[in-house]
Formats: C-alpha cells, sequence, structure tokens
C-alpha cells in the first residue's frame, strides 16, 4: 500500500487544446456550429430543400473550419484577443487645457494649486 503509483499530470497552466485548437478558438468553434445547427433548423422550418440546406450548411461549416483553424495558426493563443485590445488604445490624446499638466508638478506644488482651486487647506491641516 506505501507503494502505491501515482499520476503526475504535467498539464498544469497550459491552455486547452483540442485537434490543434487552442484556448478561445474552441469557444469559437463550438459557437460557430451551434449556429449552423440552428441555421439548419431555421431553413429545414422554412421548408427549404432538404439537399439546398444541406449544401449551404456543409459550405458553411468548412469555411468555418478553415477560418478558425487560420486564425488559430495566424495569432495563436492569445494573438487574437491582442488585436482586439489594440483597437481599444486611442491613437492620440487632444486635451484642451494645460490645467491637466499642471497638476503633474511637484507634490508641494500640487498642494498649493488644490488650494487654490478648492479654497481649502489640506487635509493634514499643515500649511506651506
Amino acid at each position: 500500500m506505501a507503494n502505491s503509483v501515482y499520476q503526475v499530470n504535467k498539464g498544469i497552466n497550459r491552455p486547452i487544446e483540442f485537434r490543434g485548437l487552442r484556448a478561445q478558438y474552441i469557444g469559437y468553434l463550438a459557437a460557430g456550429l451551434v449556429f449552423l445547427l440552428l441555421l439548419f433548423a431555421g431553413l429545414y422550418l422554412a421548408r427549404v430543400p432538404l439537399l439546398l440546406c444541406l449544401l449551404v450548411i456543409l459550405l458553411s461549416g468548412a469555411a468555418l473550419f478553415t477560418g478558425v483553424y487560420h486564425l488559430n495558426k495566424t495569432y495563436g493563443e492569445h494573438g487574437l484577443l491582442k488585436k482586439f485590445a489594440r483597437r481599444g488604445i486611442p491613437r492620440f490624446v487632444r486635451l484642451s487645457t494645460r490645467s491637466t499638466f499642471m497638476l503633474l508638478t511637484s507634490a508641494s506644488d500640487n498642494q498649493h494649486h488644490l488650494k487654490q482651486l478648492t479654497g481649502k487647506e489640506d487635509t493634514n491641516g499643515s500649511a506651506n
């Protein structure tokens, strides 16, 4: 009993991988397949001929698989998320007044400037 053998899991902190797809691309593929299933049901209920339904779904499925595998290969595990995050960063910041930069001076200047703006003493009661 003391010599029992335990398996060591060496995949800790690794991203999930399924048939070459990593991380969020598995979710994208799953969401696309669910959408295709719902599309097939909608087309079938709309009385579109079955062969046309199958043709549309098979071509869309092939495009989905090739697209997701292409994104996986091109951007990797975190690259697509980084690309989307980069879109949220502005190219430049436009300011109409200098007051923002006036507050970036030394701490004593900041306290003096805040006293002038608010007309109040600082919280600890020390006056410069």
